[in-house]
């Protein structure tokens, strides 16, 4: 009987104590349960990742509890949320995380957009039980603060768009020649030669530049040659007295002409022109030319060369009538340079009557300023008189691009676009348009046709920037000396590398020196802090609110900026 009661009383003990812990309630967690990395946050790409690690000591995870926690971080005028997760104990039957009540891990990943408020924010989680249906909510606890936006610096707005380059030249040059063909075996020029129609233009062309004011005589050259048949000797003497002939002919042009300024007169001979013979044989419709071109190949003597043909009696007689004759002449050469237009000349030109310019001088014209709006207002007349040349519209959405006018410079790279499909200056400007409105898929395309352009190497750093590939970017920037080349290697932690590339930029700007002082934050040189931030405010005062936030310098005191 006593047994009996000890029985009964024991299991009613046991049942209390099952209910009592069935109905004991999920305590509150800690903020030293969770590691956040990185801590401070910070951006990549478009976004701010991070990961959460939670260690739930022994004794603290309820076995029936189900627990939702929602990493959420929050600013003055908002908040973000990440995705939930779920963890739970051992008696609930769920897809969560399990946590015995020996205590256990769980891993919350954390992932929203970058806003510019967040620079200065903390990161919570939010933790929503239920036990048996019923839900109740427990305290928050904060697990990381701030976000360094570093890698935002760079951006489609920090990229130049391409220029399409003009085709201008100040002098261009222009080459007109003659020939003077002679008998075999004989060095004299025969009138029917100076009578021919090429002979009778050059010679007007050389007059032509010699009133000219803009035309110059660069300078006139004869080259003589024989053709490959007799002794090298023979042939020798009769390439250099056709040399001779040739060049009193043009000395004696020049004076009755009355040229005296034509830079300088050369001339040259060539007793066996075996080069040309090969040449002329080539391109002949001789039955042997084969055989003909294995002796050449075979015999590198000329004279040895000259008997080996002869003996080829069967095709002499066509490379006599057909090959040989042309061989024989002095060509006669001359250099004439135009000279364009002076700077000076094209301004005013385009200041009271641009249609008279080229569409290659207006574009010249927009080179000669550092002016954007002056630019802007060239590259529209351009695009006003030229309404045909892509290069025109492309130039003129740079300008526009440039002034933050993304609307009308998308609306001038589509018409560039359409102008030359195959633009790769137009290309790469719509891939930083699609940059802009976040249409990455579009952004990829375009920058990728715009494959070897020199400037679509920042442009697409930038692009893998902007989708958090690091590695990718500094491939892409190359060897480049830019802000976002520099950029690329701090977010690598390659602080060398970007030390050197900041070094070298040719026109440091604010953001070069604000790099630069990231630069020294990061390797902990409070002079280069310091100096830096004071060249980067010089330039660009709204650093200064930018620094005094920016979490990279959380261990410099920044007062005496």
């Amino acid at each position: 009987m006593k047994s009996s009661k000890f029985f009964y009383g024991s299991m009613a003990l046991m049942l209390a104590l099952g209910a009592a812990s069935c109905s004991k309630k999920q305590s509150a967690f800690l903020s030293d349960y969770f590691s956040t990395n990185p801590t401070p946050l910070q951006t990549v790409g478009q976004n701010v990742p991070a990961e959460i690690t939670g260690r739930i000591p022994a004794k603290v995870m309820v076995k029936n509890a189900k627990v939702t926690t929602t990493p959420v971080l929050v600013w003055t005028d908002g908040q973000a949320q990440g995705q939930p997760i779920v963890f739970q104990g051992v008696d609930v039957k769920d897809n969560g995380q399990t946590v015995p009540e020996t205590g256990g891990s769980v891993m919350i990943p954390f992932l929203v957009a970058y806003q510019p408020a967040m620079q200065n924010s903390d990161l919570y989680l939010d933790f929503t039980v239920d036990q048996r249906g019923k839900t109740y909510t427990l305290p928050r606890v904060k697990v990381g603060y701030g976000v360094i936006a570093t890698s935002t610096l760079a951006g489609p707005q920090t990229v130049h768009p391409a220029i399409a380059p003009d085709q201008f030249q100040r002098v261009i040059s222009e080459k007109y020649s003659t020939d003077i063909h002679f008998l075999i075996n004989q060095a004299n020029i025969r009138a029917n030669q100076t009578d021919q129609a090429s002979y009778i233009d050059l010679n007007r062309q050389l007059v032509e530049a010699n009133q000219a004011p803009n035309k110059e005589i660069a300078g006139i050259s004869v080259n003589s040659y024989a053709s490959p048949e007799g002794t090298l000797a023979f042939n020798t003497a009769l390439a250099e007295k056709r040399e001779q002939n040739t060049t009193s002919l043009v000395e004696a042009q020049l004076k009755r002409d009355k040229i005296t300024e034509f830079g300088e007169l050369t001339s040259s001979f060539t007793p066996e022109d075996w080069e040309g013979f090969q040449q002329l044989v080539e391109k002949s419709n001789i039955q042997d030319k084969d055989l003909i071109l294995s002796v050449l190949s075979m015999y590198k003597d000329p004279e040895q060369r000259e008997k080996e043909i002869r003996n080829l009696s069967s095709v002499f007689s066509e490379l006599a009538d057909q090959i040989l004759p042309q061989l024989r002449y002095s060509r006669i050469q001359a250099t004439i340079n135009v000279i364009g237009k002076s700077d000076e000349e094209l301004i005013n030109l385009f200041n009271t009557d641009p249609q008279k310019l080229t569409v290659d001088e207006i574009l010249y014209i927009a080179t000669l300023t550092d002016d954007n709006t002056r630019k802007m207002d060239i590259y529209k007349k351009a695009a006003e008189i030229y309404p045909n040349d892509y290069r025109t519209a492309n130039n003129l959405g740079v300008t526009q691009y440039r002034a933050g006018d993304y609307d009308n410079a998308s609306k001038n790279f589509d018409k560039a676009a359409r102008l030359n499909p195959s633009s790769k200056e137009a290309a790469m400007n719509k891939g930083l348009i699609y940059m802009l409105h976040a249409n990455w898929t579009q952004a990829n395309e375009s920058l990728g046709a715009a494959a070897g352009l020199p400037a679509n190497q920042d442009a697409l750093g930038v692009y893998y920037l902007s989708q958090g590939e690091v590695q990718k970017a500094k491939t892409a920037f190359g060897d480049a000396k830019t802000n976002n080349a520099a950029l690329a290697q701090i977010l690598a932690g390659d602080y060398t590398a970007a030390r050197n590339t900041l070094a070298a930029i040719p026109t440091p700007d604010a953001i070069t020196y604000y790099l630069t002082a990231v630069l020294g934050a990061r390797t902990d040189n409070t002079t280069m802090v310091l100096t830096n931030l004071r060249e980067a405010v010089k330039l660009d005062s709204s650093l200064l609110t930018r620094a005094r936030k920016d979490l990279e310098f959380r261990n410099f005191n920044l007062s005496s900026l």
